[in-house]
């Protein structure tokens, strides 16, 4: 993964290679195309509005800035600070990329149709938002309907309560994470949210973690949630019917059972590598695995 630093030596080097394709094409001499606002004007529309902003030369200049964030919104954190109390610019950035709430001036943090605009584009904008408009009704509802995950940034209000709650999981289970503690342990919304994704069983109170039905659905949606009942084998055997490679997480008593394992390599013959090696050997075992 690049670094900062990196993604600025490469914006740069385009930027370059832009600045020389236009002194060639217009047969400008090269100390003046050192000097050439349109020029740069020109390399943010071509999209290396990270390198022309970096330069403090331009900062400051609103007409660069502002097609810069509208090619990328994320190019305001190389604004001038003065730009970054700009409504106009600042609602560019947001919408082009949500997350560039984070670098507008903390009053535009504040207003209500710029951080409505960011949650649209990214609900996980939500986090920068000012705490008075985390707890609004309509910003937190764009913010979780674009990304269900914005819920960690909601307000309390929220994240306690139910039928907000059970429609978030609903469109994503990983969002039980962040729901109210009493929430986690409500039957209703646990077993909604591993109906979604089986994974999210790990975010419901342990004593749910070992409820029978909401296992049973979690494996149906997501075999990989096996680890958390690796010894039931009627979940175990609902698992490899639907994952073979779930076997690996049964319990080594069960990695034994003819008829499971048989049932995991039908379904994917790598599973027969998490056999018992007995039934590695097994004749009949190893012709449905290939």
């Amino acid at each position: 993964r690049k670094t900062s630093f990196q993604q600025l030596a490469e914006a740069v080097r385009q930027s370059a290679m832009a600045a020389e394709e236009l002194r060639q094409d217009r047969e400008i001499a090269p100390e003046d195309v050192r000097h050439d606002r349109e020029l740069d004007y020109w390399a943010v529309r071509r999209d290396n509005s990270d390198s022309v902003c970096a330069a403090k030369a331009w900062q400051q200049d609103r007409e660069i800035v502002l097609q810069a964030v509208r090619q990328n919104g994320l190019a305001l954190d190389y604004a001038a600070e003065a730009l970054r109390h700009d409504r106009e610019i600042a609602h560019e950035a947001v919408r082009k990329d949500g997350q560039a709430l984070k670098y507008v001036a903390k009053a535009l943090q504040q207003d209500r149709e710029i951080v409505l605009e960011a949650v649209r584009q990214d609900g996980l904008a939500l986090e920068h938002a000012a705490e008075a408009l985390q707890q609004d009704c309509e910003i937190v509802f764009e913010a979780v309907r674009q990304s269900a995950m914005a819920l960690n940034y909601a307000s309390e209000t929220f994240q306690q309560d139910r039928e907000f709650v059970l429609e978030t999981v609903r469109r994503d289970g990983r969002a039980l994470e962040h729901a109210a503690e009493a929430l986690q342990q409500d039957r209703e919304v646990v077993f909604e949210a591993v109906r979604q994704d089986g994974l999210a069983l790990d975010y419901a109170a342990e004593a749910l973690q070992q409820d029978r039905e909401i296992l049973l659905e979690a494996v149906r949606t997501d075999s990989w949630a096996l680890h958390n009942a690796a010894d039931d084998r009627e979940i175990v055997l609902e698992a490899v019917r639907r994952n073979g490679l779930s076997l690996e997480f049964a319990a080594e008593a069960l990695q034994q059972d003819r008829e499971i394992v048989r049932e995991a390599v039908r379904k994917d013959g790598r599973a027969l590598e998490h056999a018992a090696e007995a039934l590695q050997q097994d004749r009949e075992i190893v012709f449905e695995a290939v």
